[in-house]
């Protein structure tokens, strides 16, 4: 039997003190930073990752135990658990998963911990059905929430869809924080890079004088420079 100690201990084993310091000045653990008071106990994700995978089959019930953790490193396992377990599982496991996840977007409070899954939980599971739960989300005053709803687009992305990219990205389009604004950019540098960069470009001289020059650079980045330098001088934002 899979014991919630045995994953403690063998992440534990793999922990560094000096790791930890660096993690949690990395992830912006300090008063007033956006993950304020998120402890880490120094594991990398290589190492997270090898661990989820030797305790896949971990219970539900439990694995939500861990995703409740006051440790990074241990929430990260958690959702890398439920990510394989996504995966392998039928449409129920599959919808449980997803409410879970969503439920608990408390505990999934850095950009890593949604990055590295909301495309291929809430993204994957919304691929055949309606998206309405990410225009909530989008306008959500919850930071993560917000990350959730335009890091799930990189799943339609994946399939070689743009629509719901470029909606959520016009909600998010003023967004002051700049992890939003960086996410919003990633977003459209990808669907132009995957999709059609037609469509980005289209996007850009509708809204690239408006857009915060974070979401801009981000959004550019992989463009021919005449066209970046052309874009950057359209901007009339300072973000």
């Amino acid at each position: 039997m899979i014991m919630l100690k045995d994953i403690k201990n063998d992440l534990r084993n793999l922990a560094r003190r000096d790791k930890a310091n660096t993690l949690q000045r990395f992830f912006k653990t300090g008063p007033g930073e956006y993950g304020e008071g998120d402890k880490f106990i120094g594991v990398m994700v290589p190492d997270v990752r090898q661990v989820s995978q030797k305790y896949k089959a971990l219970e539900l019930k439990e694995v939500l135990e861990l995703l409740r953790s006051p440790f990074h490193e241990e929430r990260l396992c958690a959702l890398f658990i439920l990510l394989e377990q996504y995966k392998k599982g039928d449409s129920k496991k599959q919808k449980q998963i997803f409410d879970l996840y969503l439920k608990n977007y408390k505990y999934i409070n850095n950009w890593d911990l949604i990055d590295l899954t909301a495309p291929r939980i809430v993204g994957a599971y919304l691929t055949d059905k309606p998206k309405d739960i990410l225009y909530k989300l989008a306008k959500s005053k919850n930071l993560w929430q917000r990350r959730v709803a335009i890091l799930a687009t990189f799943q339609f992305i994946y399939e070689g869809k743009s629509s719901e990219t470029i909606k959520i990205s016009k909600i998010l389009l003023h967004d002051e924080h700049d992890l939003i604004q960086k996410a919003v950019g990633w977003m459209l540098r990808e669907m132009g890079k995957r999709v059609d960069e037609n469509i980005l470009l289209q996007f850009l001289d509708q809204h690239s004088a408006v857009m915060p020059r974070t979401m801009l650079r981000y959004a550019i980045e992989r463009l021919p420079e005449p066209k970046r330098q052309y874009y950057l001088k359209k901007t009339r934002s300072k973000v």
